[in-house]
């Protein structure tokens, strides 16, 4: 009996909010796999916050950055799980890169369940900080999503709110990777 196909790379995909980290650091276990989130290698290399960045260098600068600092890592030998930043996948081709190299997973969370996330963090999120309330965070969500949505869809994978569990994942990327 053949044995089922190893899991070298995973990147997950979605809106701010919608589980990426945490779900990623999940799966990083169940899997026995390092765990990287692109944000926080940012920050690491730029030794300053993704806030800061945009705040002295503009949204342009961090998405090259974004860019080559996803490059760099993909370059790296070796299996991970990667979540990505919410505004990753449609920026410099990174959504080819990502296809290129890996499965991709796009969680998929309704707007109102963000906002509800990601409300008392909003001021610490550059393209959230400037709103006053939660009726313009949903909007904004809902106007981000629209723009990004063509990008997250390219993903071969995607699950709902409901189905981002560890278990439910590796079930999803069990029959993935048979058919791969």
């Amino acid at each position: 009996m053949a044995s089922e196909p190893e899991l070298q790379r995973l990147y997950l995909i979605g809106m701010p909010g919608a589980g990426k980290t945490t779900l990623g650091r999940g799966l990083a276990v169940a899997y026995e796999l390092p765990f990287l989130d692109l944000d926080e290698e940012i920050v690491r290399r730029e030794g300053r916050s993704v806030a800061d960045i945009f705040a002295a260098e503009g949204e342009a600068y961090f998405r090259e950055r974004e860019a080559a600092v996803l490059r760099e890592v993909q370059q790296q030998p070796g299996r991970f799980v990667l979540a990505t930043g919410g505004g990753t996948p449609c920026f410099q081709h990174n959504m080819d890169a990502l296809l290129a190299d890996g499965p991709v997973l796009y969680l998929k969370v309704p707007t109102a369940e963000l906002a509800a996330r990601i409300l008392a963090a909003a001021a610490s999120r550059p393209l959230l900080a400037d709103l006053p309330d939660r009726e313009a965070l949903i909007s904004r969500l809902d106007e981000t999503l629209q723009q990004r949505t063509r990008f997250y869809d390219r993903a071969p994978l995607s699950c709902t709110v409901a189905g981002s569990t560890v278990d439910n994942v590796q079930r999803l990327l069990a029959r993935y990777l048979s058919l791969a």
